[in-house]
Formats: C-alpha cells, sequence, structure tokens
C-alpha cells in the first residue's frame, strides 16, 4: 500500500479527536511564561485535536518519568518540550528513549535536517526524539519557540493522523493475535 493510501485510510479512520497532552520539561517556565506550550496546544486545537492535558514539570528525571508512565496509554499523543539539548540538567531525551517500546528514528534526523537549514550546524544540539511507548506516540523537542514550530507544522501535524492510525492498527494486531 501506498503512503497516500495509507494517509487516506488513516484521515478517514478517526471520528472522534486525536487525545493529545502537551508536557513543558522546565526549572523555571510557568504557564504565564511557557510560549512554546502555549503554542502547541494553540496549534493542536486549531487542527482539531484534543489537548486533553497540559502541564509544566521540572527537568528531573523522575518527575519526568512518571509523566511518561502516566500518559502511556492514556492518550494518543504526547508532545514534550524541552530538556533535549546536552547541558547537565537536559534530560527529556534521555528519560524518553529509555521508554520507548518502538523509536521513530527518522522524527529526529528530519527534525535536525529542517533545523540545519534554518540555524546551521547548532541543529546537531538538539536531541530530538520521538516514539510509541504504552500504545502512546511521544514526541520530545527542545523548548524553543522555533524548534516547536518547526516540529509541530513540517512534521508532527502532517503525520498524526496517520501515525495513531498506524499505532492503533498495530495495537489491534497485536492484540487479536495473542
Amino acid at each position: 500500500m501506498s503512503h497516500a493510501e495509507h494517509q487516506a485510510r488513516a484521515d478517514a479512520f478517526r471520528e472522534a479527536p486525536i487525545r493529545c497532552a502537551v508536557v513543558t520539561v522546565s526549572d523555571t517556565r510557568t504557564e504565564e511564561t511557557d510560549r512554546s506550550g502555549s503554542l502547541t496546544r494553540k496549534r493542536l486545537r486549531k487542527a482539531g485535536h484534543e489537548v486533553a492535558l497540559y502541564k509544566i514539570v521540572p527537568d528531573d528525571p523522575e518527575v519526568i518519568q512518571r509523566g511518561i508512565d502516566g500518559l502511556a496509554g492514556e492518550v494518543d499523543v504526547a508532545l514534550f518540550n524541552g530538556g533535549t539539548g546536552i547541558s547537565q540538567r537536559d534530560r527529556t531525551y534521555d528519560v524518553l528513549s529509555e521508554a520507548l517500546d518502538k523509536e521513530l528514528p527518522g522524527f529526529g534526523e528530519l527534525f535536525r535536517m529542517l533545523s540545519y537549514e534554518e540555524i546551521g550546524a547548532g541543529a546537531m544540539l538538539s536531541r530530538a526524539a520521538g516514539g510509541v511507548a504504552g500504545g502512546t506516540l511521544f514526541f520530545s523537542v527542545p523548548g524553543s519557540l522555533n524548534a516547536v514550530k518547526l516540529a509541530l507544522d513540517e512534521l508532527i501535524l502532517p503525520e498524526i493522523e496517520h501515525l495513531v492510525w498506524e499505532t492503533v492498527r498495530q495495537a489491534t494486531a497485536a492484540g487479536n493475535t495473542s
């Protein structure tokens, strides 16, 4: 089946909005100053998806892990922003990578390629990642407004229905074979 056929089936499959969670990982942001989290929620809603949960968590591996555990299987898509760099406090990538059942390496690769086109070699500092854990799609992107726009507009939103359809289809197939 071609990509276009997959996309058409994915578009037809969803009657209910896709349930999303938005998690900002930061030691300094508040709901009032979290422009990236706000933008993510607005873009998701504009695209017709439900924002079932929004929260800000500190750059703490245990707190990030609890967030992942609490969202896996509870929402269709969880979008984390922040904590993807290489500083000592940036732990989102490390925690998420360990939690994933299946990685989407193409997401991080494409994000860095598109970032390179915008900012040059500094794109290599990004540890954007995506994958599936507990039947939920997880994405983590840098916390900058431009990075969030890039990830949402160029990668996540154009494929979100297809990605969710594939995740649900695989979970259903796995359930039918056991």
